[in-house]
């Protein structure tokens, strides 16, 4: 077994260890190009550690981009200069660049284009409304020469490597299939005819005379099985000089909290022994001990790519031992599947727009003033944040709290069923608030405020319960997380609309305990509001559940044993049996019970402002925290932004 911090020769590459950037982007990109600010993101990920950091999202034609222009364009001679930009930064950091190289097919990811999508049959993808346009022989060759063209500028560009997409039910992935590759001709058939296009993109490739490396990415997808990628994995033979091995096709490959080990543990074995170049390896790696467990189990490499969104030095910290340093990836998928605008983090503020040194974020300061020690009300994710942020600056800071658990509304999501990722960040800011010294108070009384002169009010909201008949009767989403369900047949779900989690952690927690659900939503949708590949897993874990989810009625009354309930558009009324009823109620602020010192400066944050996510709480964190060492030592901003 091979340890995580050796060196590796890859084809003409020298990797410093073991632990690599997996294929993603910053989001910073226009009219198909890089803007500036990009290479800044990839060099806080080289200068974090990474051996090898591969850059994603880079089509090799125009018909594989969007009309928004937000993928990178690498066919265009215009892209040579961000995308070199990208290649000096990386390598400044320490890492060696690749650049990954994709057509997407008859994937549209959902996003307006110009062109019809094209496969190498009219197979229709079960994520797109029509069937693709099957590719000509010319327009094969015309692909293959796109791929050819893209690679030689990035050579241009000053990149190491190059690696050749091949899974995700992308163009490549999608001849390699099967189950999407139809055709009669010479790029179909057996399995030598549908890896003729990946055989002649990689040949291309070569030919360039390049000092290039050159990898390829393939996937556990419908059609391509563990002994299928073996099968190819062995026919590419030396023509590569690594493989990257993922799962899934596009909409279930980025797998949230609730996949909790990697996937891939325990099925290297066929890949391995097939496998004459090193394999690369990823989808939800977390920790040393699943790292060193893929080593041993014949991997090459691991890679990572949400961890290093959350934390750019996770492989050094990793490394090093330094495992309670790292802040990490929970596997939300709440921001960084987004890019709205760019690639931004639930739970790392200091991912921003360029130029900003954080995440926008507005405490609410209630009473202006300022100097003094320092007070945090409130032991939630905000508060959390804002005293470890002011600890590890070196200023003494006092945590109040109620409750006898930190961690507030993140501590009781992650008791739900398949959420406890929020575990690992809790468990985070106890860890460093812990080594950094700050002072936890039980707060039972206002005098213990006396003498603060800043206060931060971190104190949280509160879910309510509607106002209609009966609701003593009923229990709170929050109640039902917290405690569970007890001898109840049959419970009903009332949803607030928004398809948000604490309905479908409800849900899970019902159906965990054996009850028949049903599900009541104003809104069309049970779940709609949940991040697209969180959908996909609740389907799966749903598959044989009794539930039944019913959109359009609103509750009126609950009644013994009943829920009496109203068709919004019909206005009919229907009573449901119900041994027990949840609903889903508007959350409030708390409203502090006690007096504020005088002469304090007061900032409100998280959701004792308005109710709203995990991001908003972090990011308000800092952001009180930034302006309370900013009025005292502006230097020490600058220190501790360094330090996390």
């Amino acid at each position: 077994m091979a340890a995580a911090g050796e060196p590796l020769q890859v084809g003409s590459l020298t990797l410093r260890h073991r632990l690599v950037g997996l294929p993603h982007g910053s989001g910073l990109v226009r009219d198909g190009l890089p803007l500036r600010g990009d290479e800044g993101y990839w060099g806080r990920v080289a200068r974090g550690g990474v051996a090898m950091a591969t850059i994603g999202g880079t089509v090799v034609a125009p018909e594989s981009g969007y009309r928004g222009g937000n993928v990178v364009e690498a066919y265009r001679e215009a892209a040579i200069q961000g995308l070199g930009a990208r290649a000096e930064a990386i390598r400044a950091g320490g890492a060696v660049p690749v650049q990954q190289l994709v057509h997407l097919g008859r994937e549209t990811l959902g996003a307006p284009g110009w062109y019809a999508p094209v496969g190498p049959s009219p197979v229709r993808s079960p994520r797109e409304p029509t069937a693709p346009r099957s590719l000509t022989r010319g327009e094969v060759q015309g692909v293959i020469e796109a791929f050819v063209r893209s690679t030689r500028n990035v050579a241009e560009a000053g990149y190491d490597g190059v690696e050749v997409h091949a899974a995700h039910g992308y163009l490549v992935a999608q001849f390699l299939s099967p189950e999407t590759n139809l055709r009669d001709d010479d790029y179909g058939g057996d399995l030598r005819g549908r890896m003729r296009m990946l055989d002649e993109i990689v040949a291309g490739v070569r030919a360039l005379g390049s000092q290039l490396a050159v990898g390829v990415r393939l996937s556990l997808e419908p059609g391509l099985d563990l002994a299928a990628l073996a099968e190819i994995a062995s026919a590419l033979d030396d023509r590569v000089d690594w493989i990257s091995l993922t799962v899934g096709p596009r909409g279930e490959y980025v797998r949230d909290m609730a996949t909790e080990v990697p996937p891939l543990l325990g099925e290297l074995g066929p890949l391995r022994s097939a496998a004459r170049v090193p394999l690369l390896v990823g989808q939800a790696f977390r920790t040393r001990e699943q790292v060193d467990l893929a080593l041993d189990e014949g991997a090459d490499l691991v890679g990572f790519a949400r961890p290093l969104i959350a934390d750019p030095e996770f492989p050094r910290k990793l490394l090093e031992g330094r495992t309670h340093d790292i802040r990490p990836c929970v596997s939300c998928n709440e921001d960084c599947r987004l890019f709205d605008p760019v690639l931004l983090c639930t739970v790392n503020p200091h991912l921003a727009l360029p130029g900003e040194p954080r995440r926008r974020a507005a405490p609410v300061v209630v009473r202006d003033g300022g100097g003094g020690d320092v007070a945090v009300v409130g032991g939630g994710v905000a508060g959390l944040e804002c005293a470890l942020t002011l600890a590890r600056a070196g200023r003494p800071v006092t945590l109040l709290e109620t409750a006898a658990e930190l961690g507030g509304s993140v501590a009781a999501a992650a008791r739900a069923p398949h959420r406890a990722g929020w575990r690992r960040i809790v468990d985070f800011y106890l860890a460093g608030i812990e080594a950094a010294g700050v002072e936890v108070r039980v707060r039972s009384d206002a005098t213990e405020l006396d003498g603060f002169g800043e206060v931060v009010l971190a104190t949280g909201a509160e879910e309510t319960l509607p106002s209609i008949d009966g609701t003593g009767r009923a229990r709170r989403s929050s109640d039902v997380i917290a405690d569970g369900v007890d001898d109840a047949e049959r419970v009903v779900v009332v949803d607030d609309g928004f398809g948000w989690w604490p309905c479908v952690s409800a849900v899970e927690v019902a159906i965990s305990a054996g009850a028949a659900v049903t599900v009541l939503t104003p809104s069309g949708t049970f779940a709609g509001g949940i991040p697209a590949e969180a959908r996909t897993q609740l389907q799966w874990r749903l598959a044989s559940a009794r539930l039944e989810a019913r959109s359009f009625v609103s509750p009126v009354a609950v009644e013994d044993g009943e829920l009496l309930v109203r068709h919004r558009y019909s206005g009919q009324e229907e009573r449901l049996p119900a041994d027990l009823v949840v609903f889903v109620g508007e959350r409030r602020p708390v409203v502090p019970g006690f007096e504020l010192p005088s002469n304090a400066r007061v900032q409100l944050i998280g959701d004792a402002v308005v109710p709203r996510r995990v991001a908003h709480a972090i990011a308000e964190g800092r952001a009180a925290a930034d302006a309370i060492l900013a009025a005292k030592t502006p230097t020490a901003l600058e220190s501790v932004r360094r330090a996390i």
